[in-house]
């Protein structure tokens, strides 16, 4: 017989210890938000039973750590992130090299690399300047809540980064938020969150994510440029009939088969970075989980 909540939430880690470390940070926030809510409701409703007797009848309705581990398994088969499976690769070298503009997962990692210079402005605004505050006012009493709301918006900015991470990258993250106590106190709850780790990991994501942010923004535009720039060499001369290089008032057109290279280049790099950028964006996602998920 299960005596306690936190006996439960360790039974039903230990029957997902195989499943997704997303997955079974969504079970147990589940699962203890459930548990609690509906002992504090029974204990309200039934003042004269115990303890023991009123979790007995909530984990009967609920269902046991392993009634609960296999449901979550069953969804976990049906709901993988839409980018999490690339497509099918082709025998030819040629079809799997041109093949990145069909994978979804390269073009959800290029809209990723775009959108993290802005979230790593903001992320990086947000904690400089909720830290620097919460430093400051920690003298006055009235610093204190400052923090905990400072650091509960960590976790939700955490959250929306992960439901970011999941659409364009296709890694799985958490889709519940960390269950938190509604009947501690405000103290103890500021103390619960400095005292986690988890806190800390995501506070460092976020300055992380504004360095990798502006690296992203930078090289993208950069390869992007050159790779027009190439492309663009035989309509340049042909069609607009310009030079392609100039120098002082001498105008040089190149042969024509230099200009058809030239493009080709263009088309060459952009793939090639296609891919490093579908690499690029499983590795973020990896070292988001890592750091975003308890």
């Amino acid at each position: 017989m299960i005596k306690s909540i936190d006996e439960y939430l360790d039974q039903l880690k230990a029957e997902l210890k195989e499943s997704d470390s997303a997955t079974v940070q969504d079970a147990l926030a589940d699962a203890e938000e459930h548990l609690r809510t509906a002992l504090a409701n029974s204990k309200q409703e039934q003042p004269e039973m115990s303890e023991e007797e009123a979790l007995s009848q909530v984990i009967e309705q609920y269902g046991t750590p392993d009634e609960t581990a296999s449901a979550y398994k069953a969804v976990e088969r049906l709901t993988h992130p839409i980018l999490a499976s690339g497509s099918l690769k082709s025998k030819s070298i040629p079809a799997r090299f041109f093949g990145v503009y069909t994978d979804a997962r390269a073009w959800g990692a290029l809209l990723y690399m775009l959108i993290a210079f802005v979230t790593g402005v903001i992320y990086f605004t947000w904690a400089v300047t909720g830290v620097s505050l919460s430093v400051s006012f920690l003298i006055f009493i009235f610093g204190f809540p400052i923090a905990l709301l400072f650091l509960l918006s960590v976790r939700g900015l955490a959250l929306l980064e992960g439901r970011l991470v999941e659409a364009l990258l296709g890694i799985r993250m958490p889709r519940r938020p960390l269950f938190s106590r509604q009947d501690m106190k405000w103290f103890d709850r500021l103390k619960a969150l400095v005292t986690d780790k988890a806190t800390w990991l995501m506070l460092v994501y976020m300055l992380i994510q504004f360095v990798l942010g502006t690296v992203y923004f930078v090289v993208l535009v950069t390869v992007l440029a050159l790779s027009l720039t190439f492309i663009a060499l035989p309509f340049i001369q042909l069609f607009w009939n310009m030079p392609v290089v100039q120098w002082d008032t001498e105008r040089i057109f190149l042969p024509y088969w230099i200009l058809i290279l030239g493009s080709l280049g263009g088309v060459l790099l952009w793939t090639s970075f296609m891919h490093l950028v579908r690499g690029i964006g499983q590795l973020h996602g990896r070292m988001a989980k890592a750091m975003l998920v308890s």
